[in-house]
């Protein structure tokens, strides 16, 4: 989360609304030197008063990926059995939650949110971003053997075990690729995706994240020929 101060205590409020009938619940909200508002000292006050918020300050984060990543590890040194990743700021509405949790429920390694499903939605965003998203997607599908209608979604669910795995492999991207690389390293499980509606994509594509893209891109196509990319 960053710079989300006028909608933080709603999005928090509306995240946990949405995550009932478990043993426990615990919110990692993760921000860093990216956040220049008042969004770190309003979620520190209201973590004072909701115990199942926890607020993790991480100003040793370089770019985005290092926030997702701190946000998977803390969840996993809590032992949560089932992670679930969420962008806040309500690009991602957190009535889609439900949809993660019933397909875990029905045994599912990990539940990937998918915009371009027939009942998915993606708004509020540039024709460039999303011919980007769909192009993107249906590269790495034919080169890394992938088989996801969305391969640049943020919105996704996994077991502890399937993480853990993730992170073991390894997470080289420092752009959005990295959520490819994800998907790519659960190709061979047991995968459902459930239609999201996603508002407001970042404006934050450029020239470097296209070219981290592409080179990420070329390293696990060369694994895969190879073999190595298991």
């Amino acid at each position: 989360m960053a710079n989300e101060a006028a909608s933080a205590e709603r999005f928090v409020a509306d995240v946990l609304s949405y995550c009932q009938g478990f043993k426990a619940i615990s919110l990692f909200v993760v921000l860093d030197g990216a956040s220049q508002d008042q969004t770190l000292v309003l979620l520190r006050q209201l973590s004072q008063r909701e115990p199942q918020l926890k607020v993790i300050w991480a100003p040793e984060n370089r770019c985005v990926v290092d926030a997702y990543v701190r946000g998977y590890r803390e969840a996993l040194a809590a032992d949560c059995d089932w992670i679930l990743e969420i962008d806040a700021g309500y690009s991602h509405q957190p009535q889609d939650i439900p949809k993660f949790f019933d397909q875990l429920d029905l045994g599912c390694d990990c539940v990937f949110g998918t915009r371009f499903s027939r009942a998915g939605q993606h708004t509020e965003s540039t024709w460039f971003r999303y011919g980007l998203s769909r192009f993107g997607g249906a590269l790495v599908n034919l080169l890394l053997g992938t088989q996801l209608s969305d391969m640049t979604s943020g919105f996704e669910a996994f077991t502890q075990e399937t993480l853990r795995s993730v992170l073991r492999r390894g997470i080289r991207s420092k752009g959005h690729f990295f959520q490819s690389e994800i998907k790519t390293h659960c190709r061979n499980l047991n995968i459902a995706e459930v239609p999201i509606s996603y508002r407001a994509a970042s404006p934050s594509v450029n020239k470097k994240v296209i070219q981290d893209a592409l080179l990420n891109l070329a390293r696990l196509f060369g694994a895969r020929l190879q073999g190595k990319l298991k």
